[in-house]
């Protein structure tokens, strides 16, 4: 009987243990960032970077920033904007990538938030002052764009688009932007 119980107890110890050694490995994955060096700005939410040697599209994962180079859509009111403030931020600068739950789209490009310096903790005022995702929506630059499963940081993006829209900031002071600014 007490030569069951120790077996239960070894195996019980051993499963402990293997559970806690995966939530580490996995906590620790979760807080990784690639850097990387900013080539050439696309659009203002889609950037070309130098990722260890090899050159990769980036899209900006939940924001939308207005078109510039869409192949059928025309030029979008603020997209020009956008662009501009995007290529005067990241173009020839290191930056830090981090992805969420999908790595690419569906065009075989990077998913991830670009962050200008590495946040030493995830906290509103490093969100707001270190990621350029948040950077465009509280500039007015970008609307949220959420796609699932990449929704770490939703809940911070829609209360920044909020407060660029309640100063019309950005592409929120437009006419055009107005009826969407009511819908919110």
């Amino acid at each position: 009987m007490a030569r069951k119980r120790q077996k239960q107890t070894t195996s019980l110890s051993s499963v402990l243990i293997a559970i806690i050694v995966a939530l580490v490995l996995f906590f620790q994955s979760q807080g990784e960032y690639k850097k990387c060096y900013v080539v050439e700005v696309v659009d203002g939410d889609t950037l070309k970077v130098n990722l260890a040697g090899e050159e990769y599209k980036v899209r900006l994962i939940g924001v939308n920033t207005p078109e510039t180079n869409h192949p059928v859509k025309r030029v979008e009111p603020y997209g020009p904007e956008a662009k501009a403030f995007t290529k005067k931020m990241l173009t020839g600068r290191t930056v830090y990538l981090e992805f969420d739950v999908q790595e690419k789209d569906r065009y075989g490009r990077l998913l991830a938030y670009v962050w200008l310096e590495k946040p030493s903790q995830i906290t509103d005022e490093e969100i707001r002052t270190k990621m350029f995702n948040a950077i465009l929506l509280l500039e007015g630059y970008a609307q949220v764009m959420t796609v699932q499963p990449n929704v770490k940081y939703v809940d911070y993006f829609l209360q920044y688009q909020r407060e660029a829209m309640e100063a019309g900031r950005g592409l929120w002071g437009l006419a055009v932007y107005q009826k969407s600014k009511k819908k919110k």
